[in-house]
């Protein structure tokens, strides 16, 4: 669905028609001065083709040490490499992709908003703009750690809302979430899709996202851009979006249609959202613009796309405050989720709050961190043999799959659904008389299937001081001395 035709050539009612193809756009940059990395694509998103070579030596690694990771992750090129790849922790933040999910509820005010709407088409704006709100979030450039099988995150305390998601699968990596005010609800089963391209990686949304609005029982679904992750080895690592986000009201059919613009030379275009609030006729009704890391407007439109005489632009989202020099980056609300004050009462044992190696992180001790990531895979492992060994099967708490298959953009999806245990749960919990002994902190992680596997903790032990000395020689010889408050080198200061 492209832009009336009048105005094929003019403003950012082009960039709707230019029918963009998926990074087609984006900026190609070779590097052609370094010898052995001749066409390494290197991106800086802040200059010309000819910084590209002195790009290139910028960024979180060593010099010294480009050659030995760059060959290694050579045989990867063109894979997905969502969870074949073992990477060290000084790369990530301390945040699972579970509590990743949750950073889409900061401006869940808006849907609201959207909920309390007389008008259809208004009612969009607020829905896309709260699509778009949490871009601002997934421009850092630290990995989440990937959740272990039956891991949960829960949120409460944050408008009106109960949140709960879990990894619902390991091979293929899969989440699935849940939330709810007295507004609406929202359902998700994610399951990312990647192409690693050597010195990047293009991340897809295998997903289904539906939002439901209480009022009048309208049914929202959101089909969000692909994501380009650049300069991962040679370089400031830094994000970008190009592509269309299109979200349906399911109900009327009603449809907003917006295109993140892919970012030029010297930064041209870059965060730019443009587009249009279309009505079940296809016909424009309003049209939306501007920049996902700052804020979004709209303005009433003709059947040509061109702003109602008399009219005005209006605001109707704007990036909240946000830490100065944060060493991951972090929002007010992303230090929020990771905190016990959005915790309930009584927390599962499950919550990546209670990660060993994310709260290691959290505090700076890499070390630690590192071993505790160790221990857990390790467990991983030694669950999925017994499991196997049993001819057991891997079931979640919180959601149920079923038969239906949805198809996306870049893949089929199998539906997981929200069961509604985890709200009996948390009537369960406030009604129990002993739930305000319980020290949230001091509970120990547990997502496991099985208590205890015979063996499996002097295994692993030994396994992970094998390891850990391993990681920590590589280390030592790989990375940059750490110069921050949290012991994590230079933060990149592309993006902010």
């Amino acid at each position: 669905m492209g832009s009336p035709k009048k105005n094929q050539n003019t403003g950012f009612f082009a960039a709707m028609s230019s029918g963009l193809s998926l990074f087609s756009n984006a900026m190609h940059r070779s590097v052609n001065g370094m010898l052995g990395y001749e066409g390494v694509e290197v991106i800086n998103p802040e200059g010309g083709q000819e910084d590209a070579a002195e790009e290139a030596r910028r960024g979180r690694w060593r010099q010294e040490d480009r050659d030995s990771y760059w060959k290694m992750m050579q045989t990867y090129i063109g894979s997905d490499i969502t969870s074949m790849v073992t990477l060290p922790v000084i790369i990530f933040e301390p945040m699972t992709m579970l509590q990743k999910m949750a950073e889409l509820m900061e401006y869940c005010d808006l849907l609201d908003k959207a909920d309390e709407c007389e008008d259809p088409y208004m009612r969009m704006v607020y829905a896309t703009s709260w699509a778009i709100s949490v871009y601002y979030a997934y421009q850092r450039t630290w990995k989440p750690f990937n959740p272990i099988l039956g891991e949960t995150y829960e949120m409460v305390n944050h408008g009106g809302i109960t949140f709960i998601s879990e990894q619902v699968s390991h091979h293929p990596p899969m989440s699935a979430g849940h939330a709810e005010n007295e507004h609406f609800t929202y359902d998700v089963t994610s399951k990312l899709k990647t192409k690693f391209l050597g010195n990047s990686v293009d991340v897809y949304p295998v997903g289904r996202t539906r939002v439901t609005l209480k009022r009048d029982g309208v049914v929202l679904d959101l089909v969000p851009p692909p994501t380009k992750v650049n300069n991962l080895i040679f370089g400031r690592t830094w994000v970008d979006s190009p592509g269309e986000m299109i979200l349906t009201n399911l109900t009327t059919g009603d449809k907003v249609v917006l295109l993140f613009q892919a970012c030029g030379w010297f930064g041209a275009n870059r965060y730019e959202v443009d587009g249009y609030v279309y009505n079940a006729a296809e016909e424009p009704k309003i049209l939306m613009t501007g920049k996902w890391n700052e804020s979004m407007s709209y303005q009433p439109c003709d059947i040509d796309g061109e702003p109602l005489s008399g009219s005005e632009l209006k605001e109707v989202w704007h990036v909240a405050d946000v830490p100065e020099n944060d060493v991951h980056q972090y929002t007010y609300f992303a230090h929020k989720i990771n905190s016990f004050d959005t915790a309930p009462k009584k927390l599962l044992a499950s919550d990546s709050r209670l990660r060993p190696d994310r709260f290691a992180l959290e505090k700076g001790d890499m070390s630690r961190a590192g071993t505790e990531k160790t221990s857990l895979e390790e467990r991983q492992r030694a669950e999925k043999r017994a499991r196997e060994a049993k001819g057991h099967q891997f079931l979640p708490r919180w959601f149920d799959m079923t038969e239906e298959v949805s198809s996306t953009p870049w893949g089929e999806l199998e539906i997981y659904q929200y069961n509604n245990k985890y709200a009996e749960h948390l009537a369960a919990a406030e009604s129990s008389s002993s739930v305000d002994e319980v020290d949230v902190q001091s509970i120990e992680f547990g997502p496991w299937q099985y208590e205890d596997i015979v063996g499996c903790k002097a295994w692993i032990k030994r396994r992970v001081i094998a390891k850990s000395f391993c990681v920590v020689l590589r280390l030592s010889k790989m990375f940059k001395p750490a110069t921050s408050n949290a012991g994590r080198g230079e933060v990149p200061d592309v993006g902010k």
